[in-house]
Order: structure tokens, then C-alpha cells, then sequence
């Protein structure tokens, strides 16, 4: 449990400080080169710190399951919580599988989910979906 929760912590600090603090360099993944001069980017950009506020929410609850069991001392309630960073991871995932599905069938891809930083991004919020839904199930159900 405390590797999940510390993958976890890792994982959406980077998140927060990427899309928070680093959100022009972060909206140059998802804006392709050409179109950046747009003046639509600067509000991307904008809209992407969002992102980075979302990442340090779950990053401090993650860090208070780690860090103070007694808050939620029962296994169920670590198991909720479990359960929703899976489904963040999951959204995050998901969100990307179409934009990689039109790349692959020939299409012209919004960003390059499946290359560089991306497919990072797009492999560990699967891995970590994958992991925190395991985590949530077994301390549901022993």
C-alpha cells in the first residue's frame, strides 16, 4: 500500500508542478508548433493549470493516507480512496485513447500521445489506474 500511495504522491506532484507552475511548456505537448502563435494558446495554457490544481489535491491526500493512517484507520475508507485515484488515473488515460486511436488508424493525432512525454504521461496513468484499482480491491474485499 505505501508504494502505491508514495507512486501516487510522486505522480501527481509532478502533475501539479508540470500543468501548475510549468503550464506554457505543458500546452506546448498538446498545441502543435504551427498553431501556437494562436491567440487561443495563452488560454490553453491558462486552462491547463487547472490540471495542476487537481494533481496537488490528490497528491496532498495521497500523502495524508501515507502519513497519517489514523485519519482513515479502517481499510475500506483506504479503499475508496484508492478507487478514485484509479479513476483519475483512468480519466487521464482514457482521455488520451481516442487521440491515440486517430494517430494509429492514419488520422492527423491533436498531440502525440504515443511519443515522448506523452506516452509517458500515457503509460504510468495506466499503470497507476491499474495499480490503485488493484490496491482498492483487495482492501475491500479481505
Amino acid at each position: 500500500m505505501d508504494l502505491v500511495l508514495v507512486l501516487n504522491i510522486l505522480w501527481f506532484g509532478a502533475g501539479a508542478m508540470y500543468f501548475g507552475l510549468r503550464s506554457t511548456s505543458a500546452t506546448k505537448l498538446l498545441v502543435s508548433r504551427e498553431a501556437r502563435q494562436s491567440p487561443l494558446f495563452s488560454t490553453v495554457a491558462a486552462a491547463v493549470r487547472f490540471l495542476g490544481g487537481m494533481n496537488l489535491a490528490f497528491a496532498v491526500l495521497a500523502g495524508m493516507l501515507l502519513v497519517s493512517r489514523a485519519l482513515f484507520p479502517e481499510a475500506m475508507q483506504v479503499a475508496v480512496f484508492t478507487a478514485v485515484f484509479a479513476l483519475a488515473h483512468g480519466t487521464q488515460f482514457a482521455a488520451n485513447v481516442p487521440v491515440a486511436l486517430s494517430r494509429s488508424n492514419g488520422g492527423k493525432s491533436l498531440w502525440p500521445v504515443l511519443s515522448g512525454l506523452m506516452l509517458l504521461i500515457f503509460v504510468v496513468d495506466f499503470a497507476l489506474m491499474a495499480a490503485n484499482g488493484a490496491l482498492a480491491a483487495l482492501l475491500a474485499f479481505t
